[in-house]
Parts: C-alpha cells; structure tokens; sequence
C-alpha cells in the first residue's frame, strides 16, 4: 500500500520512463526465478569489464545443469526480429478516437527499432566465459524474456526468445548434470568477485555502451558491415527497405540504420 502510495505522486514521465520500465520487469523476472529450486542460485545486475567497457547482465542463474543469462525487455507492441538483424522492431497499434461533430476512430501505427537483444545477450555470454577460465567448456545459455504485453508476432532465433510466464519451464527443461555442487559455488563466488557494479555507476556504463554503439553505427554510415567488413546494400523486404551485408548468404547482417540517421 505505501509503494502504491508513493508511485501514485510520482510524474507519469517519470513511472513510464524506459529506466523504470526497465527496472519493473526486471523486478518481475527476479519474481519468477525466486521460485525456482535451492539448486539453482541467482545473482542480479551483473557487470562485468570486457575489451570495450563494459557489460550489464540483468540475471545469472548459476546450476548444475549450466549456467544461464537472462536477458529483460519489458515491452509492448509486436515484436519483429532474428539472430542476425542489428535491430529488433517494434510496433505499436492503437486507435484514437476524436470527436468533432461526430466520433471518429483513426488507427495509429508508431514502429520503433531496438539493438537485437540476442546479440545483447550473447555478448553477456562472452563476458561470461571470460571470467570463468577454469570451466572453458562451460555451458552457457543466453535467454531473453519479454514481459509486459509484448506479443512476439514474427521472431526466428536459436536461443530462447519466451515470454515470462515460460520462464521456469525453459530453464528448468535443461536437466543434464554438467557441474558438481563444490564447482556451482566456486563459479557464483568467481561471478560475484568479477562484479564491479559497486565501482561503476549506471551513467559510466551507460557511456560505455553508447561508445560501443557508436563505433558499430559509424561503420554503418560508411556502408562497412561491421560484423565482416563487406559492403551494406539497400535491399526490400516484406517490412520495408533495410541494408544488409554483400557477402550474404555467407553474412546475414541487416541493419535499419543509414547515414541519414547519424
């Protein structure tokens, strides 16, 4: 009743902001993973240093059975998107009714693109396996999960795109035994030792992960695909225009992005 109470004379900007938005389903997905067994140990709002900065891991789930990255998007809309598209889309449909002399319904399509979470999240998986040296073989298993009222209308991916309310049967489907107990905790303590979220605060990483950004979307600019160096070619798609790699079938990078963007 007190949370309700101080949300209530909090500004609306501030509730729906993307940060709060953020922080909620992250909240609601921590929700989910508490019910999962003693077996299973959860460690929340990972960073970790890479090559670049570095990377925030909003979920690990530590177990004998791998280790798993959980990645949260707490979204609305359908959900366009595959493994190797820079960035995912979103559209939103909704009606406005206005009324003049009489009422009239009009429909409004706003589209939106977001980074691919599954890039997102592989990147956490390297961060990952490069803390964890002793166990190279370690099984790692990136997830993203939607909450909110995203509807995953058209999304092709290898790993695990769910919804939350799949969250605990997809971890849990995993039931091959990789790890002993003794390495399960030596491998949370080795996270926990690596993780500098104390020393660095949310306007640093963020600065590091729009320097990231920025040096992808410069190549971008220049028509280079920044995944292998070939040339960006304007192609149409059943959703529009989009620029992807040259040396596709061998490169199936795709972008949004142009020069007019920057």
């Amino acid at each position: 009743m007190r949370v309700h109470n101080i949300l209530s004379r909090l500004p609306n900007e501030y509730i729906n902001s993307p940060k709060q938005k953020g922080k909620r389903g992250e909240m609601r997905v921590h929700n989910i993973l508490s019910r999962l067994p003693n077996e299973y140990i959860i460690v929340d709002d990972v960073i970790l240093k890479t090559t670049k900065g570095t990377t925030q891991i909003d979920h690990i789930v530590v177990s004998r059975y791998g280790v798993f990255t959980i990645e949260t998007k707490n979204y609305r809309g359908e959900i366009y998107g595959n493994d190797d598209c820079q960035e995912w889309t979103q559209i939103i449909v909704t009606e406005v009714r206005y009324k003049r002399k009489w009422y009239k319904t009009y429909t409004h399509v706003t589209k939106n693109y977001f980074y691919n979470p599954i890039k997102q999240s592989l990147s956490h998986v390297y961060a990952i396996k490069g803390v964890l040296h002793e166990w190279p073989n370690l099984k790692i298993i990136p997830i993203v999960v939607f909450t909110g009222n995203a509807i995953l209308k058209k999304v092709n991916s290898q790993y695990p795109v769910i919804y939350e309310e799949n969250l605990l049967a997809t971890i849990q489907k995993y039931s091959t035994r990789r790890l002993a107990d003794e390495e399960v905790k030596r491998i949370v303590m080795c996270i926990k030792e690596n993780n500098i979220r104390e020393f660095v605060d949310g306007k640093t990483h963020v600065q590091n992960v729009q320097f990231a950004k920025h040096v992808i979307n410069n190549k971008i600019s220049l028509g280079i695909c920044p995944k292998c160096g070939g040339s960006l070619v304007r192609r149409e798609g059943k959703y529009g225009s989009f620029y992807g790699c040259s040396n596709y079938p061998k490169c199936k990078f795709t972008t949004h992005l142009t020069s007019s963007t920057k």
